[in-house]
């Protein structure tokens, strides 16, 4: 049993995605190819949205988005304390300033109330995070923001396929934010092979400054508009992605029909499951264990994977914890302390699942 096997997954499209190698190698077209292009115009049209910018990985799209908006420096970000790194780095590269705010009880997402207490005059951008592929409630962030000065830009590195919930026009993850930012981490649910981002918007201003950004802040050679960056998506990665695009929507479905089999099946006690919302895609099912360490002996020894996601919250990261030196988010703090990642690859058969089920109901 593994927790995610890529191999496997992908193994109906290899022989395609190595004649698509070929193809790129002949013609050597390696830096913003014709497969970054013809991705680009695919995962926006996915997503809903009208503009998508390749680039190198999911931290660059977000440090790409906020450079974009032009802010003055040290202007504030409000962002989970309950997220992975890159959603405070980014901010910190951008010359900004991260502040924090706690995630909802037994939910993955940023709490709307809570981010009322925030708001100031130097709030310039909240970014919510998607987590685990939960949507957070954009809707009532948008309203907290209205006639306000405040953009939104989602980090949406785990949601792939995901819908806004919050909105009852049923919006794609991807659509609805002013900037929406993608990570394609070889462990998504849509994963390349390597490092790889996308940034998607429906602003074109936006969009014409950030295709410049991610290349060293030119659209035309030696021309350069803005001081940028060297992020650019992979020609060979992007026709590997245009190809794992296709199956997506199956691989959510199935990953939604596990994390249905771990609510129900379920019952013991000492398992607090979290709240996900309703078109969640899973990329982690995690629920709250205390003595954790207990349990993950007890999978160890039976051999079933598992995961942290994430050991620390962010005021408790090493790098960052005198930035938010006395500051406390118990909703974060005890994700990072109780939470264990199950697994949750699409393959999983139903022997697997049903073994992993009487190992944590015997706990």
């Amino acid at each position: 049993m593994k927790y995610l096997d890529i191999s496997k997954q992908d193994k109906p499209i290899l022989k395609k995605i190595i004649k698509d190698f070929q193809k790129i190698i002949s013609k050597n077209d390696f830096i913003l190819g014709s497969f970054v292009k013809i991705f680009e115009k695919e995962f926006a049209s996915f997503c809903g949205s009208k503009y998508a910018i390749g680039c190198a990985n999911g931290t660059d799209a977000l440090t790409i988005a906020l450079k974009s908006l032009n802010l003055p420096k040290n202007s504030e970000v409000i962002i989970p304390a309950m997220t992975y790194c890159s959603t405070a780095f980014a901010v910190i590269n951008a010359n900004l300033t991260p502040v924090l705010v706690d995630i909802d009880y037994l939910k993955p997402t940023i709490s709307t109330e809570k981010i009322k207490k925030k708001i100031n005059s130097k709030t310039r951008v909240i970014i919510p995070v998607h987590l685990y592929g939960s949507s957070a409630d954009l809707k009532n962030i948008i309203k907290l923001i209205k006639n306000k000065n405040i953009k939104i830009i989602d980090d949406c590195a785990q949601a792939h396929g995901a819908y806004d919930d919050s909105s009852k026009f049923k919006k794609k993850i991807g659509s609805t934010g002013d900037i929406s930012c993608f990570s394609f981490y070889p462990g998504k649910n849509l994963g390349a092979y390597g490092d790889a981002g996308i940034i998607t918007t429906s602003n074109k201003k936006y969009y014409t400054i950030m295709n410049k950004i991610r290349n060293l802040g030119s659209n035309k050679r030696f021309i350069h508009d803005y001081v940028g960056i060297n992020s650019r998506l992979d020609t060979i990665q992007a026709s590997i992605l245009s190809k794992k695009l296709k199956m997506l929507n199956n691989i959510n479905k199935r990953r939604k029909n596990i994390a249905n089999f771990y609510k129900k099946k379920i019952t013991n006690k000492k398992v607090k499951k979290l709240i996900y919302s309703k078109s969640c895609v899973f990329h982690q099912y995690v629920v709250l264990i205390k003595n954790r360490s207990k349990l993950i002996k007890l999978l160890s020894k039976n051999g079933i994977p598992h995961g942290i996601h994430y050991p620390y919250p962010i005021h408790k990261l090493h790098s960052l914890r005198k930035i938010f030196k006395g500051e406390k988010y118990p909703n974060a703090e005890r994700v990072a302390k109780e939470g264990l990642s199950l697994p949750i690859d699409p393959n999983l058969s139903v022997s697997n699942l049903r073994k992993i089920i009487k190992v944590i109901n015997s706990y």
